[in-house]
């Protein structure tokens, strides 16, 4: 059972909605401006619209894979790394030669689906970064660190050490955002 689920986590992650969104609008979103499957490129290139069926759907597929975790009654270790698995799948999808988005709709869900307590320290993190910086991408940045910090702090590190691995490929694939932002501070 643990197996499916972890298999049906990594396949519901390969679902990229920015690419169904953008056909949809007749685009190829991987050939336009960051070429990023994600809400963010879907907003720039297509509009507002997309952008928000994109964060819906990516956002959705991360609840998604937590709800059936638990309805299934899989052990929280076993849904933690569903949780990370979706997000993976979303960074890299297979059908797509595993290139895919950021991850930040995704685990937005996943986060939320967790522990919505908890999640709350992504977004005073993301808040107070923000405030300082006026930079969402360093904003996102100080979120994640506050979100770890807290699962470091509660004693929970063991539990959420697979979520943790898929936060780490998150900021890997956001690295020349993060660089292109520090510039702009400076």
């Amino acid at each position: 059972m643990i197996g499916l689920y972890w298999l049906l986590s990594y396949g519901i992650g390969n679902f990229m909605t920015a690419y169904f969104v953008g056909k949809g609008y007749g685009v190829n979103l991987q050939q336009e401006r960051s070429k990023n499957l994600g809400a963010r490129n879907a907003g720039s290139v297509i509009g507002k619209a997309a952008f928000l069926w994109t964060l819906l759907g990516d956002l959705l597929k991360g609840v998604l894979i937590v709800v059936v975790g638990r309805l299934w009654h899989v052990e929280e270790w076993a849904v933690v790394v569903g949780a990370g698995l979706v997000i993976l799948g979303h960074l890299y999808p297979v059908w797509l030669r595993f290139n895919g988005g950021k991850g930040v709709a995704t685990f937005i869900g996943v986060g939320l689906a967790l522990s919505p307590n908890l999640f709350m320290m992504m977004f005073v993190g993301t808040a107070i970064m923000f405030v300082a910086t006026r930079s969402l991408t360093l904003g996102m940045v100080g979120g994640l660190i506050l979100y770890v910090g807290t699962i470091v702090l509660t004693g929970h590190l063991l539990l959420y050490i697979p979520l943790i691995i898929a936060i780490i490929c998150m900021l890997i694939k956001h690295i020349s955002n993060i660089k292109e932002s520090l510039e702009r501070g400076k």
